[in-house]
């Protein structure tokens, strides 16, 4: 399923499917100066490809290479849209490793990218492509200068998430997210929220909470704490999703993230 809804020079383009909103995700692509920012997730080809059609982008840019983000670039790249990916993105979808079953079952599984690409030059078209690691190693947002516009990928997702992947690392997010604000950005555009109000106060505030939440978990680990009390008295009981993915997108994740990034 694919909405659009309009927000002056910006297009989100809204994706979901039935297994997605059966969990309770979606995720959201954006379309900007006539240029994508994302691609979706594979289970929402067919819709995807009919925007293209439609719409005809430019060009499009992905900001890291999880399956919800990047989930079409072999589609993108067969229909002739060029491309523009961080090395370490671009590498990644060329060689995509297995996902568990609770991120097939909501995206599905993802092509590699194997067609000929056509490079995408991000600052003809007025953009810039920030690295802005955290959440993933390879994470990039798309920053818009002359309206002060961040596409965010999953910079922010929210103030107070609690849940993480492995191979994320909060107390770097928390560095970037301040990095990212210091840019005074008007607008936000989150991949999985939407337009987020008051751009800068909330990159912010994300930081402010991931910094007193690492704060708390670094106490109790040079206490003797185990991550599962840890986890508990800091974060709370485990989300449903922690147990669905077996551990692989939990609280427990953020709390062994911060351990392992001790310095």
């Amino acid at each position: 399923m694919l909405t659009l809804e309009r927000h002056g020079d910006v297009a989100r383009v809204h994706l979901a499917s039935v297994r997605s909103r059966l969990v309770g995700y979606s995720v959201s692509a954006y379309l900007v100066r006539g240029v994508l920012v994302d691609t979706g997730f594979p289970a929402v080809a067919a819709d995807l490809a009919r925007l293209l059609a439609e719409l005809r982008p430019r060009g499009a840019v992905v900001t890291h290479a999880h399956e919800d983000h990047a989930g079409n670039v072999e589609l993108l790249a067969r229909r002739g849209v060029p491309l523009a990916l961080a090395a370490a993105t671009d590498a990644a979808v060329r060689h995509v490793t297995p996902i568990g079953f609770y991120r097939r079952f909501t995206w599905g599984a993802m092509s590699p990218l194997v067609s000929p690409v056509d490079p995408f030059d991000v600052a003809a078209a007025g953009l810039t492509l920030l690295p802005t690691p955290g959440h993933s190693a390879d994470h990039h947002a798309v920053w818009d200068p002359e309206t002060g516009t961040l596409f965010g990928g999953d910079l922010f997702l929210g103030v107070k998430v609690r849940v993480a992947h492995p191979g994320e690392n909060p107390r770097l997010l928390a560095r970037t997210l301040r990095r990212v604000a210091d840019l005074r950005p008007r607008r936000l555009f989150d991949a999985h929220r939407g337009h987020v109000a008051h751009a800068e106060g909330a990159l912010r505030a994300k930081a402010d909470w991931l910094e007193e939440t690492i704060g708390r978990i670094d106490r109790r680990v040079a206490e003797g704490w185990s991550d599962e009390a840890i986890r508990a008295h800091v974060l709370g009981p485990e989300e449903p999703a922690g147990y669905f993915s077996r551990g692989d997108y939990s609280r427990l994740n953020v709390v062994r993230a911060v351990r392992n990034s001790r310095e």
